[in-house]
């Protein structure tokens, strides 16, 4: 079969040195080169970016709408990788060629309005971080409304209310996610994954600095059962990551459900025996297993990506 995999920042700018082109590099990398493995053909827009792997398509910020238009329709299945506010537009152009390997359009765009997201995991009963509005008081996390990871998330001592940010209460403890894949009817959970993560103490910002894979605690089993019942709840197809926070009495919050494939899938893939590639074709046919098996584990480290 042939398969399209189309990662933004590889696709667009070869000129970038930051983490987020280095991260969606390795993504990328990680998925083709399974795919392939799998016996699949496997193409990927690139500006000049060239990956060991597949087979690279001409691509630059300006051709990037075009080239998913016209080779999506010359592939058996496609799967899209971008920042979240153009997620939804370029995967609904894709779905409307070729079989999409990931969550619909209309999750997409539910899951990247963080606030809107957060609203309706409330609604349906999940622990979320209290949303602060007008009047409210205390230390916060400020990010943007429409935003990728933890870029421009702050960490305030006081709310600071605008449309276009969302403001939640902070809440200390283990940063931890899951990584699963979904299907209409099942869901896989691959890892329970330890986040590396810091605040600048000048900037107050977040940073992601790569995570642990798999971790194994106790709490492994409530995370997955979460998991899936969010999976159910949004509609996620394909692979997905869920950002926790568990704080020190034990109780689990959810922050933000990343409808695409994440970094942390560079560290699974490292030590699962199963191939992703066809994890991911087995979603859409209906076979997910009910588990994975690893080998070890993997200290991912953005520094070394």
């Amino acid at each position: 079969m042939r398969i399209l995999i189309a990662e933004y920042a590889v696709a667009v700018d070869k000129s970038r040195s930051s983490s987020i082109l280095r991260e969606g590099k390795s993504i990328l990398s990680t998925l083709v080169t399974s795919f392939t493995r799998c016996g699949h053909e496997v193409v990927y827009p690139s500006a000049g970016i060239k990956i060991g792997a597949g087979t690279p398509l001409n691509c630059d910020d300006e051709s990037f709408e075009y080239v998913i238009e016209q080779e999506s329709g010359r592939c058996d299945f496609g799967l899209l990788i971008a920042p979240d506010h153009l997620l939804a537009k370029y995967t609904r152009l894709l779905a409307e060629n070729t079989t999409n390997l990931g969550c619909t359009p209309d999750t997409i765009e539910l899951c990247s309005d963080k606030l809107e997201c957060t609203r309706t995991l409330a609604r349906n009963g999940i622990n979320v971080p209290k949303i602060y509005s007008t009047g409210d008081s205390g230390q916060c996390v400020i990010k943007p409304r429409y935003g990728c990871a933890s870029e421009n998330t702050i960490l305030s001592k006081t709310p600071v209310i605008e449309t276009d940010r969302i403001c939640t209460e902070y809440i200390s403890g283990d940063n931890l996610s899951v990584s699963m894949i979904a299907s209409n009817n099942n869901s896989l959970s691959l890892a329970v994954n330890r986040q590396m993560m810091e605040i600048d103490p000048n900037s107050h910002e977040f940073k992601y600095n790569g995570c642990l894979t798999p971790i194994s605690s106790s709490m492994n089993q409530e995370l997955f059962n979460i998991s899936s019942t969010i999976s159910s709840i949004m509609g996620c197809n394909g692979y997905i990551g869920i950002d926790f926070i568990v704080n020190e009495d034990g109780v689990i919050y959810v922050l933000d459900i990343n409808p695409r494939p994440t970094t942390s899938l560079v560290g699974i893939c490292a030590v699962m025996e199963e191939e992703i590639g066809e994890l991911l074709l087995n979603s859409i046919h209906e076979t997910l297993p009910n588990k994975v098996n690893f080998n070890g584990q993997h200290l991912l480290k953005i520094e070394d990506i």
